[in-house]
């Protein structure tokens, strides 16, 4: 089933962190991942949330997305991550496909 990796990103040296745009995406791709929405515009429609930026990430499943999270083709990106920026991270289980309420 599919897992998504959901991140609220609050840029506190935006121009270090351009970088880890660029760095990040490879290793995605190479664990099977790909970007449901990077950094869009956000509206909250309940409560008072209002991340600065946001993404999230689909890959086939939970596993894939703890390999890449933790493989050493991101762990320099995730390096630079952790020193550009604070994130909240999730990774939430999707449902099987064809199911149905």
């Amino acid at each position: 089933m599919p897992a998504y990796v959901v991140v609220e990103v609050d840029i506190h040296d935006p121009e270090r962190y351009s970088n880890y745009k660029d760095l990040a995406p490879p290793s995605i791709y190479q664990y099977g991942g790909r970007y449901i929405a990077r950094g869009g515009k956000t509206e909250c429609l309940e409560g008072d949330w209002s991340p600065p930026r946001f993404v999230i990430l689909e890959f086939e499943n939970a596993d894939r997305a703890r390999a890449w999270w933790s493989s050493p083709e991101y762990a320099d990106a995730k390096k630079l991550r952790h020193a550009t920026a604070k994130t909240r991270m999730l990774l939430v289980e999707g449902l099987p496909p064809g199911w149905m309420p």
